[in-house]
Order: structure tokens, then sequence, then C-alpha cells
């Protein structure tokens, strides 16, 4: 069982940044996939970006590649979402996810134009 939580959300204005964080604990995070998603209001929730286990490689939706850079501390049991040049379409509540699996409670990124 893995648990994760998220934090870093909050407001911000059009074209600042915000890094989230997703710890885990229950289980090092380290030999899984991990990934963000988000849900706007009234939309289905959608992928963001994921990072590979062992070989970190990544991967972004088009909309996001360029501003967002995902990362992973492992010694931390820690996943990061760097998001620059934020855009009021970024506005969601941003989920991180686990093995295609466990998922956190979310944390609400607001851009106000």
């Amino acid at each position: 069982q893995v648990q994760l939580v998220e934090s870093g959300g909050g407001l911000v204005q059009a074209g600042g940044s915000l890094t989230l964080a997703c710890a885990g604990s229950g289980r090092a995070i380290s030999n899984y996939a991990m990934a963000w998603f988000r849900q706007a209001p009234g939309k289905e929730r959608e992928f963001v970006a994921a990072i590979s286990s062992t070989t970190s490689i990544t991967y972004y939706r088009d909309s996001v590649k360029g501003r967002f850079t995902i990362s992973r501390d492992n010694a931390k049991n820690t996943v990061y979402l760097q998001m620059n040049s934020l855009k009021p379409e970024d506005t969601a509540v941003y989920y991180c996810n686990a093995h295609r699996y466990y998922w956190g409670q979310g944390t609400q990124v607001t851009v106000s134009s």
C-alpha cells in the first residue's frame, strides 16, 4: 500500500510559477512510474506528466511541454512538478499517481489572468 500526499498548490498570477510535491509513504516509490494528472471543474481528469521508475524518462502532454518539469527524489520518496509560465487554463486540482494505481487527494492550483 502506498499513500501519496500532494502539496504546493495555491493561487498565482498568469506567468507565475509553482512547484508541487508528492510525498509517498508506506512503500518506496522508487520502483514505481509516477505521474501527475489534473482535473478542471466540469472536465475529465487528464494526464499532465510522468516519469519512469529506473531511467527517469519523462513524458508530457503537449500543452505543458517546455513549461512543466517532472522530477523525482527517491531518497526523499518524493516526486515534483515544477510549473512555469502558468496560464489560466492550467487551473485545476492536481493529483499525484503511482504505478497507475495509487492516488493522492489532490492540490488546488488556481491561475488568475
